[in-house]
């Protein structure tokens, strides 16, 4: 388990890749293949637009609010646990997993906002990863050697313990 101390949190605050602030102004980047998503909003935006991604990670939440009903059935699912504020091992192996196999769709018990860490590190180069910037709108992050530094960097800031949070 490793944990995002306090002291590094500004870090994750910032977006990690382009900014949109719609999801219909990002729709003409995106590539035919090679996205993934993280959280339910954006998952859910890609599979209205008809463009599902390739991975999904999401945690049925938006905002710490429920938001139920994201599914693609026909991917392999797992389902993992990881609390707010944190990154499991279970997590970690899953992405490991997921960025290697397309059509895969991980379920969080807990939290997802995390993910797009390891994700960037795991995914291969020239894959797009989308995520929620909270009250923003939607990051578009392109994988390259660049971007797995910056997440390797970002990944280095936590550290080893438990969390205080419940799942």
């Amino acid at each position: 388990m490793r944990v995002l101390p306090d002291k590094h949190r500004h870090l994750f605050k910032e977006p990690f890749g382009t900014l949109f602030y719609s999801f219909d102004e990002l729709l003409p980047y995106l590539p035919k293949t090679g996205v993934f998503s993280v959280g339910d909003v954006v998952t859910a935006n890609l599979l209205k637009a008809g463009r599902p991604p390739d991975v999904a990670i999401i945690d049925g939440h938006t905002m710490r609010n429920p938001y139920p009903g994201v599914e693609i059935p026909h991917y392999y699912q797992m389902m993992v646990q990881n609390p707010p504020g944190g990154l499991t091992d279970e997590l970690i192996q899953a992405i490991c997993i997921a960025a290697k196999k397309p059509g895969t769709f991980i379920q969080v018990e807990g939290e997802e906002d995390l993910a797009v860490v390891p994700l960037a590190m795991q995914a291969p180069k020239g894959t797009v990863i989308l995520y929620g910037q909270p009250g923003e709108g939607v990051v578009m992050l392109l994988v390259t050697d660049e971007t797995k530094m910056r997440a390797h960097d970002l990944f280095n800031c936590f550290e080893e313990g438990e969390s205080s949070h419940n799942i």
